[in-house]
């Protein structure tokens, strides 16, 4: 799994990555990979040509939720939220282009899922890469909103 760019397992059944390349999906089964969350945008630069027939043709579940990189929104980290819980227990790979949006929204889920605190998500999310002033703001947006939601 390395041989994908950026790729960090986060758990047993969680990891996170930069876009794995056609011929890479077919290891992703091997390894016990179930479903597959794409943030990526389909005409990005370093998108597969066709990703979800590629996927669900290896009989994996694929789900795309496409992130504008300079315009993250809280309706995208509640609809990722909700997608992380429904496939709970199944072993899942979100990715992006370079792991930048799938390691915030990943940790943005583990802080939501009280998996890690504040400051472990945010070491985690900084072990990847540095967030620029836009994704700080979207993941103290984030945490806003994820904190608003444990309280109702």
């Amino acid at each position: 799994m390395s041989a994908i760019y950026n790729f960090y397992k986060v758990s047993d059944l969680l990891a996170c990555s930069g876009q794995p390349r056609e011929g890479q999906l077919g290891s992703l089964i091997s390894d016990g990979f179930k479903v597959i969350i794409n943030l990526g945008l389909a005409d990005g630069k370093y998108a597969l040509a066709d990703e979800a027939a590629s996927v669900t043709n290896l009989g994996l579940t694929y789900h795309h939720i496409p992130v504008a990189f300079d315009d993250p929104q809280i309706t995208e980290l509640a609809s990722f939220i909700e997608l992380m819980n429904q496939h709970a227990g199944e072993k899942t790979l979100v990715h992006c282009a370079a792991n930048y949006r799938a390691s915030a929204f990943t940790g943005l889920y583990l802080f939501a899922a009280a998996k890690m605190d504040e400051e472990e998500m945010q070491s985690f999310i900084e072990e990847i890469w540095q967030p620029d002033a836009v994704w700080e703001q979207f993941i103290e947006e984030g945490i806003a909103y994820i904190k608003q939601q444990l309280s109702n």
